[in-house]
C-alpha cells in the first residue's frame, strides 16, 4: 500500500500476527472494519492512535500529543471518517497538548478519568516544569470515565480499566472484541511509567498493571504511550519492573 499523509506505509496484517507480539515498520493496522493508525508525535514522540472506521465513517483518537491534528487530517479525508471521540489514557502535557486544535476542528467528544481534572482544566500547574515554548490549552471533557465504565464507539464495547501509579487518572481502553488495549503509559514493551510524579507511585503501579492489566487475556495487544506494541502474555514473562 502507498504511505499516506502523514503515515508511514499501511500494513494489513491479521490478528494473530499481532498478538505474536512482532511489530513491524508500517504504522497502520487493520482489525476487522477498524484500521488503527499508530501517530507518534510532539516533542517526545508520544503516541497517538486513529482508530478508523470507514464502513461507518466514523474515528476515535486516542490521545492528543503536540502537532497531531496535521497527521489526523489527512487520513480522515482519506478514509471519509468524522472523528466522534477524543479519549485521553492520562492527563500528562505530552497526551493533550494537541488537544485544542483537535476539538476546534472536529468538535469531537473528550473522555478522561476525574482524577486528572486539575491536570487537563488548569494545565499551568504542569507548564511551570516545561520549556518556555511549551503552551498548553485547557480541556473541557465531555465525560468523565472510571472502572468498569463501557463506550460504545466504532460499533464495539470498549470496557475502561483505572491504571493508576503513573498518574492518577490513567485509564486503559480495552476492545475485548478485538483483543487490543490502549494502557498509556502505564506499561511499555518491556517498562513501565515512571512513577515520582505528583500522584503517582511504584505500589500503585504495581497493583494497577497485576489487576487490569495483567488480567486481561494474554493473547491482549497493549498498545503504550510510547514505543511498540506488546502483548500482555509477553510483558508477564519479561516485564522486569512488574511480575505477575
Amino acid at each position: 500500500m502507498e504511505a499516506s499523509a502523514g503515515c508511514m506505509p499501511c500494513c494489513e496484517t491479521t490478528l494473530g500476527d499481532l498478538r505474536s507480539g512482532l511489530a513491524d515498520a508500517g504504522l497502520c493496522r487493520v482489525l476487522a472494519a477498524m484500521k488503527i493508525h499508530v501517530l507518534p508525535a510532539g516533542p517526545i514522540e508520544t503516541n497517538a492512535y486513529l482508530l478508523t472506521d470507514a464502513a461507518r465513517g466514523e474515528a476515535v483518537l486516542v490521545d492528543a500529543p503536540g502537532d497531531i491534528w496535521p497527521l489526523v487530517a489527512p487520513l480522515l479525508a482519506a478514509e471519509g471518517c468524522k472523528l466522534v471521540e477524543l479519549w485521553l489514557t492520562h492527563g500528562h502535557w505530552d497526551h493533550m497538548q494537541g488537544v485544542g486544535p483537535v476539538l476546534r476542528a472536529s468538535g469531537a467528544k473528550v473522555s478522561a478519568h476525574l482524577a486528572d481534572k486539575i491536570l487537563l482544566e488548569t494545565p499551568g500547574v504542569m507548564e511551570v516544569f516545561l520549556p518556555s515554548a511549551i503552551r498548553l490549552e485547557a480541556v473541557k471533557v465531555d465525560r468523565w470515565v472510571g472502572q468498569g465504565d463501557v463506550i460504545e464507539a466504532l460499533g464495539r464495547k470498549w470496557e475502561v480499566r483505572h491504571v493508576p501509579g503513573h498518574c492518577p487518572g490513567s485509564v486503559l481502553f480495552w476492545s475485548a472484541e478485538d483483543g487490543v488495549a490502549f494502557v498509556g503509559d502505564a506499561i511499555f514493551n518491556g517498562g513501565v511509567g515512571r512513577t515520582d510524579f505528583p500522584g503517582g507511585g511504584m505500589p500503585i503501579l504495581e497493583r494497577s498493571i497485576r489487576s487490569q492489566i495483567y488480567t486481561l487475556p494474554d493473547a491482549t495487544v497493549l498498545y503504550p504511550g510510547h514505543g511498540p506494541e506488546t502483548t500482555v502474555l509477553h510483558e508477564k514473562q519479561t516485564n522486569p519492573y512488574v511480575r505477575p
